[in-house]
């Protein structure tokens, strides 16, 4: 179990390195949508004939509002709205197909939300043949959804398969009524195994659950109830999320609660030990952070073949340099840049109308920030990094961050070799932390007010 001493140290607000620099970070002022073409085509030419690309589409729209998501969504019954929207993200993918001139391989491909399955089988049909009318579908591609488990229908899991789509995600969060009611997630257990039991006999390789911990109102007993009755259904992965209590961010889902209805730090630490010894007595392994897989799911492969990734879209197997992000609020990542398109969808159907392609914001990475990110990169997916082993790893303030981390080292968080920083068992319930003290433009720049949730 972890120490209490160490938890009310070490419990800062702190961000979840999804990338480097994260989004408060960027220098949008030195950003522009033709640099950021320019990188999209450098990121292109080099990785399109090797590891291919990756796509996530966000599809924005849900029934009702859960107050647990951080998601850019829009709350709606009326489904006159899918064909449009998906028109527009069809014609955003046709703006990047101009500026390239080989056929896209896709490696990945995500379908995000919102709730994907707002959107109707037929609709979704329309959507991927129409990103596969002018792309190819890589050997290996790992083409994925994520699922509501109360409206996740038979003749969706079947459309969807039938098109390539090889795994789904269930977004769970807590079996307890209480909990679901805060959250605005009321959904039985029964409609969790129908969805789960269904894709297996469709022919789904891979069903994923998504619980969260923290949860308002949440105990301890709660967690364990929710750990026993996923481990009945025995989904291939499992990510066990720490919930991110941001009302001045998600505005008001967040705030028909306080932080007195939330764990304490040291119960909610507890949550997490105690359903993390649950999943790994039952045959779980601890995938990077917050994520858990069993022995024969490809992301303990990739992680056992030192080819996990992390990206906008969490971990995952397919380690591709180039991920695009269509749809309103979505981030794309060249690895040299990132950019992030408009959140309102009349502004991005304004722009799209125009034949721009709809961001508005993003980064373009210094040297810097390349050795960096790549550091940061590594201590999530793999728990170590080095700089000798790749000349790019090395940066000026590297000797700086190295006496930064000897505190976490007499904590017993990290081991600090003459080339090298590995991250125990003891010490990966702290990778967030080891990551800022990499993080040299949270260090230069200290935020005024709170920007991310806390780190435990």
């Amino acid at each position: 179990m972890m120490n209490s001493s160490l938890i009310q140290k070490y419990n800062v607000a702190g961000p979840r390195y999804t990338s480097y620099p994260t989004v408060p970070y960027w220098e949008e002022e030195q950003f522009t949508r033709t640099a950021w073409e320019s990188s999209f085509v450098k990121s292109f030419n080099e990785s399109n004939g090797k590891e291919g690309i990756s796509l996530y589409i966000h599809l924005p729209y849900c029934e009702a509002m859960c107050t647990f998501c951080g998601c850019n969504k829009r709350i709606t019954v009326n489904h006159n709205v899918e064909l449009p929207y998906i028109q527009a993200v069809l014609k955003e993918w046709s703006l990047y197909l101009a500026l390239v001139d080989e056929i896209p391989v896709i490696s990945e491909l995500h379908l995000g939300g919102g709730t994907p399955t707002f959107f109707s089988p037929e609709h979704l049909e329309l959507l991927i043949n129409g990103i596969f009318k002018h792309a190819m579908r890589g050997t290996k591609a790992a083409i994925s959804f994520e699922g509501h488990p109360n409206n996740t229908t038979r003749e969706h899991l079947k459309t969807l398969h039938n098109l390539g789509f090889n795994r789904v995600s269930y977004g769970v969060q807590d079996y307890n009524l209480e909990v679901q009611k805060a959250i605005h997630r009321v959904q039985p257990s029964e409609n969790v195994a129908r969805a789960t039991n269904t894709s297996r006999e469709i022919g789904y390789a891979s069903v994923g659950h998504d619980l969260i911990y923290g949860l308002p109102y949440q105990k301890l007993e709660h967690v364990i109830y929710t750990i026993h009755k996923t481990i009945e259904l025995r989904p291939d992965r499992i990510a066990f999320y720490s919930y991110a209590f941001v009302p001045w961010i998600k505005g008001n889902g967040q705030r028909g609660f306080s932080q007195d209805n939330l764990p304490s730090p040291d119960e909610k630490r507890q949550q997490y030990e105690v359903g993390k010894q649950l999943l790994e007595d039952a045959g779980y392994i601890e995938i990077g952070m917050d994520h858990f897989a069993l022995p024969t799911d490809e992301l303990y492969l990739a992680m056992e073949q030192q080819q996990l990734h992390r990206n906008f879209i969490g971990y995952n197997a397919s380690n591709t340099q180039l991920m695009v992000g269509l749809g309103v609020s979505s981030i794309s990542d060249s690895w040299y840049g990132f950019s992030q398109n408009v959140k309102s969808i009349t502004d991005y159907k304004k722009l799209l109308d125009q034949d721009m392609i709809p961001v508005y914001r993003g980064h373009l990475l210094s040297d810097e920030d390349l050795a960096i990110r790549k550091h940061i990169l590594n201590l999530m997916c793999h728990f170590e990094t080095s700089w000798e082993r790749d000349g790019i790893n090395y940066f000026n303030e590297l000797p700086d961050v190295l006496i930064d981390l000897k505190e976490m080292e007499s904590d017993g968080l990290l081991e600090l070799h003459h080339d090298k920083i590995v991250v125990p068992e003891s010490g990966r319930g702290f990778v967030r932390n080891i990551c800022m003290a990499f993080d040299l433009r949270l260090k230069r720049k200290k935020p005024d007010t709170q920007l991310f949730s806390m780190t435990i």
